[in-house]
């Protein structure tokens, strides 16, 4: 039932974030980095009232815990949407897209070693599958080499994500993980859209920029932050990085939906690599055949702390 519980989670919270694609264009016209500010804002107060409603008390964070959640709002969250929006500048959407897809493969090698172990092959090679499949739904462009650099800043935001909130969870949960990193996420942001556009950094939304902001905050942010962080400990970087090859497989969906775009033969064939990679993945034991999964989260932790 782990299992289940995190793969469905960690393909619910990757497909969520591949729909922001679809939603972005209504923000085209929107200050970048104030509105980034404006959607962590409403998502980590949205998660702190559902951790009242759940009893889900706060906790003193230790200087430890406080360095990791600076640093997994910086990378995981701030400096990715700068990367993003900045690579876009100098290389293709799809190009920085595809580099961005590579991320299986990363947490495939590098979870293990966080947890003192080699990288399995078949992990790997699953990953390699997954990554293929996201680069070909994604499609292949061209950029200069800075555009390619600040793309590789992007994938390694997107890689701190994940591996900079594996030891939070255990003591804080999903909740707390979640809204405490896009709480300290606001402030980083405004600062860059300080930088950017000065005082022009904020102004009232259109309905339709706040109809998409609240759609970010709500379901790319809030829920989807909860989804990726719970199934996170149950079943390690390595196995949940392999979904993340939904990220596609929602953009060209959402697409689908609002009508603002038409999948290819490039779309479904990418879409069947990444459920074969999945498959693959999944399929892979420990060599004493256990399940690698990490220690379940339990969000009634630390109630009375």
């Amino acid at each position: 039932m782990r299992g289940i519980r995190g793969g469905v989670g960690a393909a619910t919270a990757m497909f969520c974030v591949g729909t922001l694609t679809a939603v972005s264009p209504a923000l085209h016209h929107y200050p970048v980095y104030g509105g980034q500010a404006i959607r962590y804002a409403v998502g980590a107060l949205l998660l702190m009232l559902v951790a009242r409603f759940r009893g889900i008390r706060h906790l003193r964070l230790s200087l430890r815990e406080v360095g990791l959640v600076i640093l997994l709002a910086l990378t995981g969250l701030a400096a990715f949407n700068v990367f993003i929006v900045e690579s876009t500048r100098y290389a293709d959407p799809a190009t920085v897209g595809t580099i961005v897809a590579t991320v299986p493969i990363v947490l495939a090698v590098v979870g293990p070693f966080m947890e003192g172990e080699r990288p399995r092959r078949n992990l790997v090679a699953a990953a390699v599958v997954v990554a293929s499949g996201a680069a070909i739904a994604t499609g292949f462009g061209g950029g200069a080499a800075l555009g390619l650099l600040l793309a590789l800043g992007a994938l390694g935001g997107e890689v701190g994500f994940s591996l900079l909130a594996l030891p939070l969870l255990p003591r804080l949960g999903a909740i707390r993980v979640s809204a405490y990193s896009a709480v300290a996420a606001v402030p980083l942001l405004l600062i860059a859209g300080l930088v950017t556009d000065g005082r022009h950094a904020l102004r009232v939304p259109t309905a339709s920029e706040a109809g998409a902001l609240g759609y970010l905050a709500v379901v790319v942010t809030a829920f989807a932050f909860f989804c990726w962080y719970d199934a996170l400990p149950r079943l390690g970087p390595e196995r949940a990085g392999l979904f993340s090859g939904f990220l596609p497989v929602g953009a060209i969906i959402s697409t689908m939906v609002l009508g603002t775009g038409h999948p290819s033969w490039a779309d479904v064939a990418g879409a069947a690599l990444v459920i074969a990679g999945l498959l693959l993945g999944l399929r892979t034991r420990r060599p004493d055949g256990s399940e690698p999964v990490g220690p379940v989260v339990e969000e009634t932790a630390g109630r009375t702390g």
